[in-house]
Parts: structure tokens; sequence; C-alpha cells
């Protein structure tokens, strides 16, 4: 990892009800990175999983660091649990991987298109992904369409 790498160890939280975790980050986001909202990380959990993700400042004094259920998996640990953090400010572009058969979806329809490149780098990541978890190819075909026509009515993610 390059910049400034911080580590820290922290108690994995249950945000309220749902079956989502954060840890909260120890320090000022400020001032290590002169941000008060949203800052793009990447971070390893336990010296085992890399994550991509962001220190996000919720209703709450300090920023915290959301742990999806699959690194949650990967790790073998829930709320409750302790976990190690490593992590450094990311800096580096966001790209997803678009396949060929959706670039020329995109390719037919170059006004979604447009409005897709707008889209955050989650947005994207997530219509992306809609379409290649799907088990048959007709819904892989019928997302495909779908998905443009999300995208010109100005539906942000799926």
């Amino acid at each position: 990892m390059s910049s400034q790498e911080i580590q820290f160890s922290a108690i994995i939280k249950q945000n309220g009800t749902m079956n989502a975790a954060f840890v909260e980050f120890p320090f000022s986001a400020e001032e290590l990175f002169g941000k008060k909202g949203q800052v793009r990380i990447k971070a390893i959990f336990d010296n085992t999983v890399e994550y991509r993700g962001s220190l996000a400042k919720m209703k709450s004094d300090c920023h915290i660091l959301g742990l999806t259920q699959e690194v949650r998996k990967q790790l073998g640990k829930s709320f409750g649990d302790e976990v190690i953090v490593k992590l450094v400010e990311d800096k580096e572009e966001r790209t997803v991987e678009i396949a060929e058969d959706i670039m020329s979806v995109f390719n037919q329809n170059p006004s979604a298109k447009d409005l897709f490149d707008t889209m955050s780098y989650t947005h994207r990541k997530e219509y992306i992904r809609w379409i290649e978890e799907a088990k048959k190819p007709e819904t892989r075909e019928n997302r495909k369409i779908k998905m443009i026509q999300m995208i010109l009515d100005g539906k942000k993610g799926v």
C-alpha cells in the first residue's frame, strides 16, 4: 500500500437491525486526509481480505467503514468480533469492466452510455454486476434492455 497507511483494530458493529456491519474509524479523517465527507480507501482486514470502499460520515461523530457480508464471510467474523484494519486513501481511478455484449447495447444507446458514465462508481458497478449475475442467457439479455431503460428513466442504481 502506498501513501499514509493507517492501522487500527475495531469491533464490528451492527447497523441497527439490518444485516449490515461497520467499524468506527478512530481518527480524524479531516486531519489525516483533509476531507470532512466521504474518503475513498483501500483496506485490508486481518491481513487477508482486501476491500475498496469509502470512509463515510454518518450521523455520528466519527467516520465509519462498512464491512460487506462477503468480507465478513471471508473473515469468518460477525457483529461483536474484533478485526484489524489497515487502510490507505485510494486515489486511483475507479473503473468498471464492461463486457463486450453490454458495451454493444450501450453503443446502440449512446445517450444511456453518457448518463451511465456520469454515475458514481458504485452505481455503475451495481448495474454491471446485476447483468453479470444472471444465470440464464435470456435473463442477461432482458437485464441489458431493462438497464438501458432504467438509466434513461434516471434510476441511479438497480
